[in-house]
């Protein structure tokens, strides 16, 4: 069950913990719908029940909508007044959601030192177009997981063209001025990969390959998780400018930059950032991921673990007093970090 807070006086919450995860450049991901109108087999859909599951039997369904746009906005300014400042809009794919729209196009100015992205499957990027270039959003990262019809629908299950997804990148280009890739390296996409990276580099994207991150919703389809090495491997014929980053939060990461254009690599062997609850956790021999980022969903709840939905805090009853609300979080994020959730 997800875990509720009282109200907390300001003078006893500790914000140490959420100030250095802000610092840290954790990220705040905003999930609008776990719907998709794909179903990628690997999906973990923020840490509710993914495409994939509900098409093999219609009784496993997510959680229902709590929140409205204006329970979005709410929360996300509040976390935001509260020191998060890199922002990531996401679902199931974020452009189904017919929230989406009033939520976007009434976001604040970010400011200097904060950031809106929108994670897609880029196949709805050209019937939002209009709408989509008067918001205030800074970058889109569309993944792209394929690069073919055949890889498409052995990974995502659809029948839609690879062409429907390339166009969306091409559209995401001409409106915003950052627009990045994602790919994850599986076994049903290693004979693409290299293309993949052609595609992104003759078009000046930065692209991020990524190990498959472990979780029950995938787990009978390990076996096609596909090492980074090949591409590490690769990317090292190509340039020389190669470097590791391990601080913050999150994963580490292989860094790459071949003229201009940086290439990263979620590669496992680098490690990850553990914090508090993670120290007993029963799941971390199979996390990969660490505390990086704060999951706001649909249903109203935060959390800080994309494994552990019971670490979940349902904020709905705190939304018509967002200092209030800011604090339940902080303290949340304090108590994680000294493992006593």
């Amino acid at each position: 069950m997800p875990t509720t807070h009282s109200h907390l006086p300001a003078s006893s919450v500790d914000w140490t913990a959420l100030h250095n995860f802000a610092a840290l450049r954790g990220q705040l991901r905003v999930s609008f719908t776990p719907r998709c109108n794909i179903a990628c087999w690997f999906c973990h859909n923020e840490g509710d029940v993914p495409p994939p599951l509900t098409r093999q039997d219609r009784s496993q369904q997510p959680r229902p909508r709590q929140l409205d746009a204006d329970g979005y906005l709410t929360l996300i300014g509040s976390l935001m007044d509260a020191g998060l400042k890199r922002v990531y809009f996401t679902g199931g794919e974020p452009l189904t959601s017919p929230i989406a729209r009033p939520i976007l196009e009434r976001l604040p100015e970010p400011g200097p030192d904060a950031s809106y992205t929108l994670i897609t499957n880029g196949t709805r990027i050209r019937t939002h177009r209009a709408w989509l270039a008067k918001t205030h959003l800074d970058k889109v990262k569309v993944s792209l997981h394929y690069f073919s019809d055949a890889s498409l629908r052995a990974i995502a299950g659809t029948n839609l063209a690879i062409d429907t997804v390339l166009d969306g990148i091409e559209t995401a280009r001409e409106i915003f001025e950052r627009v990045e890739l994602n790919t994850l390296l599986q076994q049903e996409n290693a004979h693409e990969v290299r293309q993949i990276l052609d595609y992104a580099l003759e078009r000046r994207l930065p692209v991020q390959f990524i190990e498959l991150v472990g979780t029950d919703f995938n787990e009978r389809r390990a076996t096609s998780a596909s090492s980074a090495d090949d591409i590490i491997a690769h990317l090292r014929t190509l340039t020389s400018d190669e470097h590791t980053e391990v601080a913050g939060v999150g994963q580490g990461r292989r860094v790459f930059r071949i003229d201009g254009i940086e290439i990263d690599v979620i590669h496992r062997d680098l490690g990850r950032h553990h914090v508090g609850q993670c120290g007993t956790c029963p799941l971390r021999s199979r996390c990969v991921e660490g505390f990086w980022a704060l999951r706001v969903d649909h249903a109203g709840s935060v959390q800080p673990c994309l494994l552990r939905d019971d670490l979940r805090l349902d904020v709905n009853h705190l939304l018509a007093d967002p200092a209030h609300l800011a604090q339940a979080v902080a303290g949340h994020v304090a108590a994680f970090t000294e493992g006593t959730l």
